[in-house]
């Protein structure tokens, strides 16, 4: 996806209840607040699952005129099903105190920032800087969002064993100009090209223009493994239909094409999380969805603030499904790779 234009912030200023009718997802976790959605903390600060809200009626998206306690309050109504995407992953949070059009912070620590529940993960984990961030509980998401967060981003690893990714993530960037259809196409081309080696795939709406695939791992390979299979499998894509897929990052390197962007699999790199809010006109929403849904859907942006629960109600079942698959790169799919065997 286009990459957000956010300030690097690296020191300084720097649980949920569902929506009645919701299916609530077979992951959900504990980690709740209060269930009642919101009450009188004091008139200027009410309280959203048990978290004061400054400037609540400030407002955060002119184009659906949300406001930051209805972004809270979207958030706790979500968090059954956004949290399990967040917890036990490092993370990155992307900032817009004067909502969207402003100014934004993409931040990796705490700083300056007061949320308590949000916990600061032990240093030796990123040595050279300050300590990480996770959120594993639904106060520490509201006290986020109280501090003016929307993005989430999270590590394609987990905290406990950080130097063995436990996935694989290509965001597919289109050309601007490009028809839907075209982004449909090379996603199924990316899926086809991991099934073919073996690989089974999970898949969400970047809620931008794109679409992420999720390819879940045991965790037995370094970063280095990681990544550079991610790279080959871009290059074979690009090598394969190399008028349609691009390998390389830029603009001018995706003029009539998509670029399989590869490089979110180095550690230290993050990914919008499931079911994030995007900090963009209309607060649209990344969301998971099953291949079969490719041909109805009409834009990676389809879901946002002010829809989203109809979905969740709707769905019969999680989309990712995954799991409970046990699959890892081995070295045959890396030397097919390096030999450009088909």
């Amino acid at each position: 996806m286009a990459k957000e234009r956010a300030r690097n912030v690296e020191s300084g200023a720097e649980a949920k209840p569902r929506s009645a009718g919701a299916r609530r997802p077979a992951h959900a976790t504990s980690g709740r607040a209060p269930r009642s959605r919101s009450s009188s903390g004091s008139k200027a600060r009410p309280l959203v699952g048990g978290v004061g809200i400054s400037s609540p009626e400030r407002i955060v998206d002119a184009e659906t005129g949300t406001t930051k306690q209805a972004l809270a309050e979207f958030y706790l109504e979500i968090a059954d099903w956004l949290l399990p995407h967040l917890q036990g992953r490092p993370l990155s949070i992307v900032r817009a105190p004067d909502g969207v059009g402003g100014e934004t912070f993409f931040q990796r620590h705490m700083g300056r920032l007061k949320m308590p529940h949000v916990r600061q993960l032990d240093p030796a984990l990123d040595p050279k800087h300050a300590r990480l961030l996770q959120i594993d509980e639904v106060t520490g998401l509201l006290e986020a969002v109280q501090m003016g967060t929307i993005e989430l981003h999270t590590w394609n690893a987990r905290s406990d064993r950080v130097e063995r990714p436990d996935r694989i993530i290509f965001d597919l960037d289109p050309d601007p100009a490009l028809p839907w259809a075209r982004m449909v196409e090379a996603t199924c081309m990316t899926l086809d090209l991991l099934k073919d080696f073996g690989l089974q795939a999970q898949l969400k709406t970047s809620g931008g223009r794109g679409m992420h695939v999720v390819v879940p791992l045991t965790r037995r390979q370094d970063w280095e493994c990681a990544s550079g299979f991610a790279r080959r499998i871009t290059e074979r894509l690009a090598g394969e239909a190399p008028e349609r897929i691009s390998a390389k990052m830029g603009p001018q390197n995706r003029v009539g094409k998509i670029f399989v962007d590869y490089l979110r699999n180095q550690k230290g790199a993050s990914t919008v999380a499931a079911y994030s809010v995007r900090a963009r006109p209309g607060l649209p929403v990344s969301v998971p969805i099953v291949r079969e849904e490719l041909a109805e859907l009409d834009a990676a942006n389809r879901w946002n603030v002010t829809n989203l629960m109809q979905r969740l109600r709707e769905q019969p079942h999680d989309p990712w499904q995954l799991d409970g698959v046990r699959q890892c790169i081995t070295w045959a799919m890396r030397d097919r790779l390096r030999r450009g065997a088909s």
